[in-house]
């Protein structure tokens, strides 16, 4: 006892020693043993339980707190680990010496770790601050993570994958509701962020030590909200980038305001367009450049592993939002997906990882909430007319195609916007029937794959004959301007028989009703027709019997299917 009440008074005179030397005043991180005598008071106080130690503290603490954070731009030693214990004071006994942690999280996350994230032991040693008082964080401070995301990701893009398990351990914490949506953009630009930081890295020296975020704040808000409106609906938007220096001009293209939003530490509420995805009007110099280095030279090590971690991220991301999301907010983050399913960072192998996690999300959604096709009619519309554009847009617009089959265009009580959705489907269909090609574009020129050109057109043709036939049983009134189409796509007779011969199955089974319905039905039917594909109604066994018939056999058949065929017309004999 004896011994640790000299250890006490020890610990004590060090801080109180700190605050009265002029060496230390203006930098108490330069005195080596303060972390450790912090600490050790910590673990006394915490054993001890003892209020009237921890009062003792409390104010030699708050004192090297805020001299800490006065002398943070002129200090040459990190003030990350030593800031890190003062808050796990406060955290812990902030109740008993009556000290709000909020404004001091804050002012740790904007003024120490925005300057010191690429440090890997102040990162390693937050990173466990975090997920050792996550629960507490989130109960008593639940705005703190998701307001300096940006600054988070920061720090795992720069550190890499050696702190992905403690990244991933902490990554709920960042969603809530006002991070939800620009979080995803983020997510998906995580290679971007590297590119960003090795090239503030090679013109401005090393990032710890400066906060990248005070070269200069965006003073753009209005070219956001444009990019914004962009990502949404597809308008066209000026030209924001025309003064803009040149990458050689300066360390950082200071009149680029996307370039520094990706470098941003805090949450504005925006999510931004990729630079480089948008026309060639809006593409900042500094960052198209910088992109074209990244491509044709060897990728570095620590964009590697951020081309890895971003769909592990993502997949976090994808299923948090399955269980905690909102129906608001995911219809809000869908348009934002068929956004950015083509334009990521072009690499093969992490482009198809991603689209892959991207598509898998969106058809689930519409499979849990079939409405919100109704809903995004206007940006489902519009990336239908996207689908001569390159091979990720065509391919994105298949899966429409089958999202609106399948779950008819909405449901029954979304009448009208099933007609456009069936009306957009008339036009790329007929808009295909009139060419010989799929128009891929310059892309496909390049490739000089005319069969490859074909099988796109046979595939995307395919899948909007099905989705117009499968609406159309779900809405009848459709059933005739189905039959037109479908009967110029079975007389056009073109040269992939497998798109003819599907329309005249479908026409077959438009003549069926009880058999179209079991084979073309929606997977969510009306209320009117309660009867999923594929299911026998045996109330009615009596008088008919409807079958799931595979296309393959349907289409070996001579003349359309009837309800009167044996069924040893059609399976395999001994």
């Amino acid at each position: 006892m004896v011994d640790r009440d000299k250890e006490w008074e020890f610990h004590l005179r060090s801080l109180s020693s700190t605050g009265r030397d002029s060496n230390y005043a203006t930098d108490p991180a330069s005195d080596p043993s303060l972390l450790n005598s912090v600490k050790r008071l910590h673990e006394l106080c915490k054993t001890e339980k003892s209020e009237e130690l921890m009062a003792r503290v409390y104010p030699h603490l708050n004192k090297i707190f805020q001299r800490c954070v006065t002398s943070i731009s002129q200090s040459r030693t990190s003030n990350g680990l030593l800031l890190l214990a003062i808050l796990q004071f406060f955290i812990d006994f902030g109740d008993v010496v009556l000290h709000d942690a909020d404004p001091s999280l804050r002012t740790f996350f904007r003024l120490c770790l925005s300057r010191e994230f690429a440090d890997p032991v102040v990162a390693e040693a937050t990173l466990e601050f975090l997920s050792s008082n996550k629960e507490k964080l989130l109960k008593s401070f639940p705005t703190l993570l998701p307001q300096f995301f940006p600054l988070m990701l920061k720090l795992i893009a720069w550190n890499g994958e050696k702190l992905e398990n403690l990244f991933l351990s902490v990554f709920s914490g960042l969603i809530s509701p006002g991070s939800f949506i620009p979080l995803f953009p983020s997510l998906v630009d995580l290679p971007i962020l590297v590119v960003a930081l090795e090239k503030v890295e090679r013109s401005s020296g090393s990032l710890v030590g400066s906060s990248i975020a005070s070269i200069q704040k965006s003073a753009a808000p209005e070219m956001l909200l444009a990019l914004m409106d962009e990502a949404y609906t597809g308008s066209t938007i000026g030209d924001g980038g025309a003064d803009s220096e040149s990458e050689d001009s300066t360390p950082i293209a200071v009149a680029d305001p996307l370039f520094l939003d990706i470098l941003k530490d805090e949450n504005d509420g925006l999510a931004v367009c990729p630079f480089y995805a948008i026309g060639t009007s809006l593409d900042p110099p500094a960052m198209a450049a910088a992109l074209q280095a990244v491509i044709n030279a060897p990728l570095s090590q620590r964009l590697k592993e951020a081309l890895k971690m971003a769909p592990k991220l993502l997949d976090s991301y994808f299923t948090l939002a399955v269980h905690d999301a909102n129906d608001s907010l995911i219809c809000a983050l869908i348009p934002l997906i068929m956004a950015r399913y083509s334009t990521l960072f072009p690499d093969k192998i992490f482009s198809y990882e991603v689209q892959k996690r991207l598509l898998e999300f969106m058809l689930a959604a519409f499979h849990r909430s079939p409405h919100f096709i109704a809903l995004l009619k206007k940006p489902i519309v519009d990336r239908l007319g996207e689908a001569y554009d390159n091979s990720a847009k065509t391919e994105l617009a298949l899966q429409l195609c089958w999202a609106i089959g399948e779950y008819g265009g909405g449901g029954g009580s979304h009448k009208d916007a099933a007609r456009e959705l069936f009306e957009s489907l008339e036009l790329l269909l007929y808009e295909n029937l009139s060419s010989s090609r799929l128009g891929l574009g310059k892309a496909a020129h390049v490739s000089g794959s005319s069969s490859f050109r074909k099988s796109s057109q046979s595939r995307l043709l395919c899948f909007v004959v099905t989705a117009i036939a499968k609406l159309a049983t779900y809405h009848r009134e459709l059933l005739p301007r189905a039959r037109v189409s479908l009967a110029k796509v079975a007389r056009s007779r073109i040269s992939d028989a497998r798109v003819w011969k599907r329309a005249q199955d479908f026409l077959g089974l438009m003549s069926e009703p009880a058999i179209c319905l079991s084979v073309l039905g929606s997977s969510n039917p009306s209320t009117e027709v309660m009867q999923y594909p594929g299911a026998v109604n045996w109330s009615e066994s009596h008088k008919k019997m409807i079958a799931h018939v595979p296309f393959y056999i349907l289409g070996s058949q001579e003349g359309p299917p009837s309800h009167d065929f044996s069924f040893l017309d059609i399976l395999p004999r001994d």
